[in-house]
Formats: structure tokens, sequence, C-alpha cells
């Protein structure tokens, strides 16, 4: 198995936390893009691949269409990226990923965090050096020849491939760039897309203590509580 692969089944259930934040994540991510591409998942992919993780995470279909409703509102906010970089107690580099209309309130929380978790924020650039930005997605597994597959899937950016052998899934992974190539192949060759992720890889990972780990846990998990907060992802091994 990969360390992308590695990574990602580490952290495979502690992603969302609680399952009302796991909607209201979805949500915000649903409308944003169906503001930005149009409220029809036949013509805009983006959104395609968000309904299917939202039924993933067994989210309600009215909650998917509400959200869906809300990009086609006059007073409907704009949603804004923004990545925030520090680092947690014992040298732990941590990402943030957050998906907000208020900037000023969302800094304001994520500095928070950081203080009084005895972390620091940094400034951009300062830790996003540490991670590899990958494309994710999962497939069912049945009826499928991994090597074959892997030879077909090559050509579209796939750079490594593995089996879950647990959840009967095909876990495909690129570089970011990829993302739009390998959904389109998958998509082509009638391969349903289970889910659909970007995620920040680490390149290298430190192991701590468990004293330690309980300190870089509680910053983590703080963020993770912030409605602002969509990903959270750390160097901590």
């Amino acid at each position: 198995m990969g360390r992308a692969f590695e990574f990602r089944k580490a952290r495979k259930m502690k992603r969302w936390g609680q399952m009302s934040k796991t909607f209201t994540k979805i949500g915000r991510e649903i409308t944003k893009v169906a503001k930005e591409g149009g409220p029809d998942p036949d013509s805009n992919s983006k959104l395609r691949l968000l309904i299917q993780n939202a039924k993933a995470a067994n989210m309600p279909k009215d909650n998917v269409e509400r959200a869906i409703k809300k990009a086609t509102e006059k007073n409907q906010e704009d949603w804004d990226e923004r990545v925030y970089e520090g680092y947690a107690p014992h040298g732990i580099a941590v990402l943030v990923e957050t998906l907000t209309d208020n900037s000023t309130r969302t800094v304001a929380n994520v500095r928070a965090a950081f203080n009084k978790c005895d972390g620091s924020l940094g400034t951009s650039g300062s830790v996003e050096f540490l991670f590899e930005h990958k494309c994710m997605f999962k497939i069912d597994a049945t009826d499928i020849d991994l090597e074959e597959f892997e030879f077909e899937m090559i050509d579209y950016g796939a750079e490594e491939i593995d089996k879950d052998d647990d959840d009967n899934e095909i876990i495909i992974y690129g570089q970011f760039a990829d993302f739009g190539n390998i959904q389109s192949a998958l998509e082509e060759k009638k391969f349903e897309i289970k889910e659909a992720q970007l995620e920040r890889v680490p390149m290298d990972t430190k192991t701590l203590t468990e004293e330690q780990e309980e300190d870089v846990n509680k910053l983590i998990e703080r963020l993770e509580e912030d409605d602002d907060v969509q990903q959270v992802f750390h160097t901590m091994g």
C-alpha cells in the first residue's frame, strides 16, 4: 500500500466529525459549486461529484436539494476558499482549508484555536510545501482487474491505485491538476464514483508520544469543530 493510501485510511473516520457538521460542510460546498457552475449536475461535473459525496455521507436528499436551491437565491452570499497554515505543538505542521462568507471571522477563529492549543498561526507558504496536493477517487472494486485497470488509468494521470479489501473499493490518487482528467475517464468508462476529494498528503510525518499526540489532537479537534473549516491536514504520524 502507498503512503497516500495509508494516510487516507488513517484519517478515514475522522474527516468530518459529527454528522450535523458533515451536512453543513458538504452543503456549503454544494451551494458554492452550484452557484459557480449551475444547479444542473448533468452539466456541472463538480456538482455531480459533490452530490455523490453527500450520498456516501448519508446526507438526506432534501438537504442536498436545499443546498442547490440556495445557489439560485438573489441574496445568497459568496463563499470564499481560504487556506491557513501553522504549527501545532511539538513541531507538527498543520494546514487548514476553509470555506467562509466572512474571512475576518474565520481567521480570528483559526488564530484563536492555534493560540489556545499552544500552536502558532503562520504566514502563507510557511508549511504548504510540506504537503502534496492530490486528488482522490473511490469506486467499487467488484469485477475489476486491478492490474488492467491500472494500465488503463495511467494515461489519465492516475499515479497510485490501491484496493481497500475492507470496503471492497479501489482508491485512485493523482495530482491535483489531473482531477478533471481522471473524473472524465472514470465516467466515460461507466465507473460509478462513490467519493471524490482533494487531499493534502504530507511528504513526511513525525512520530510523537501518546501524550504529545493528545496535545496536537486538541488543536485539530478544535479546528474541525468550526463550521468554516472544511478539512485539516497535518504531519503527525
